[in-house]
């Protein structure tokens, strides 16, 4: 099974780039998109790839965050939010219940210019988010994905030194994330590659993905009973639309 994430930074913007056809191309049996940036009545003339089933959870707000899964497997549940609805306005979360495990499409909080957002952020989201993963994780194996907006280590960021206190490096996001693996997950991206250089987002400014000055913020983490399926995991850097790219994962 292929599983694809990509925070596309609008899907109505990404339609215009070729989104169709990378879809098309990567040929997964789910992909998971972050910051669609609509709800589904606003792309409801877009001829979907077929064989693919859609759940889409929108942002109260028009034009900010959200997400949405493609599945060719039918889910035996989907559920949308993490049950608060102080979380929930915001369209970041969706989960589908399959037969051997949920899958969670998750877009994390940005902290923020100067860090605005951090507090709530790291003291509310993270710990409402690590909870609802844990409680799934009770009843089968949790596969969650997504722009998780935070670099873990100095290795997953071209430039540790000069990012020591930005939005998504700071102490305080990264111990949260360890404390999110410590919980029983799996980074996969690390059980495949343990070299750096390799990113998922890079800034629009002076050519920084030329250049590959960029940030692995975009994951596959997997509960630690799934190790044993784990076939590969990578990042998609030559996949073009957006600021990020897609990040894959095979399970056997």
């Amino acid at each position: 099974m292929k599983l694809v994430s990509w925070n596309v930074n609008g899907i109505r913007a990404i339609l215009k780039k070729g989104f169709l056809e990378s879809f098309n191309q990567m040929n997964a049996d789910i992909v998971c998109l972050q910051e669609t940036k609509a709800s589904p009545d606003q792309v409801n003339e877009v001829s979907w790839p077929e064989g693919y089933s859609r759940y889409w959870n929108s942002a109260e707000k028009k034009g900010y965050s959200g997400t949405v899964i493609f599945t060719r497997h039918t889910p035996l549940d989907v559920t949308l939010g993490l049950g608060q609805r102080k979380h929930d306005r915001e369209g970041r979360v969706i989960t589908a219940e399959f037969s051997d495990f949920f899958l969670v499409n998750v877009y994390t909080p940005n902290s923020q210019n100067e860090l605005r957002r951090l507090d709530y952020r790291v003291s509310q989201w993270d710990v409402a988010f690590r909870r609802y993963v844990k409680r799934l994780q009770k009843d089968k194996p949790v596969i969650f994905c997504g722009d998780l907006n935070v670099a873990h280590e100095e290795i997953d960021l071209a430039r540790p030194r000069d990012n020591a206190r930005n939005a998504g490096f700071t102490d305080e996001e990264r111990q949260s994330f360890g404390k999110l693996l410590k919980g029983g997950f799996i980074d996969t991206f690390r059980e495949f590659e343990p070299g750096g250089g390799h990113y998922s987002w890079w800034s629009y400014r002076a050519g920084a993905r030329q250049k590959n000055i960029g940030w692995r913020i975009d994951y596959f983490c997997v509960s630690a009973v799934l190790r044993a399926r784990l076939q590969g995991a990578g990042i998609c850097p030559d996949v073009m639309g957006s600021d990020h790219c897609p990040v894959t994962l095979d399970l056997g």
